[in-house]
């Protein structure tokens, strides 16, 4: 891995945990598209079901539109930097059994909370070690997705 991505991951990550936005992701990852109904939407199949909708699953407060605490815009920003545009969003803020139903069941106390492939990678702290050891690359690649970095890879190497 070169350095120029390496700087640019150090760079994007510090302006995502300083909260400077871009512009709004896609409508598919924003519909902050809240949880089932039936069966109660903190219910561990409720939860099982969203957490394994797409291959990337993010519970946040707010919507990447408009994230509404630091970690989940963090994550939103970090998310961007890869070129990750289509991933489901659900706003624990918008439903109180929801927001407890998924701690209890990633076992995980806080939220923002990642999902790839249906697995628990972690909060905002995980994702923002991933990025810039480059393991978030690699997960991205096993799920079919190519990390924009890589093209500001490419393009620095021309120049």
């Amino acid at each position: 891995m070169s350095a120029a991505v390496r700087a640019a991951w150090r760079i994007g990550a510090a302006a995502a945990l300083r909260g400077r936005a871009g512009r709004p992701l896609s409508q598919a990852a924003g519909d902050g598209g809240g949880a089932e109904s039936g069966g109660g939407s903190g219910s561990r199949e409720a939860v099982e079901r969203l957490v394994r909708e797409h291959p990337v699953v993010v519970f946040m407060k707010g919507s990447p539109a408009q994230p509404l605490c630091g970690f989940s815009n963090a994550v939103v920003q970090i998310l961007r930097l890869h070129g990750v545009e289509d991933y489901r969003a659900h706003d624990v803020l918008q439903d109180p059994d929801l927001r407890q139903g998924i701690k209890n069941y990633s076992n995980w106390p806080t939220i923002p909370q990642v999902y790839l492939n249906g697995e628990f990678v972690g909060g905002c702290d995980i994702l923002l070690q991933m990025h810039q050891n480059g393991d978030l690359v690699e997960e991205l690649k096993k799920l079919g997705i190519r990390s924009a970095l890589l093209d500001a890879e490419k393009d620095q190497e021309k120049k």
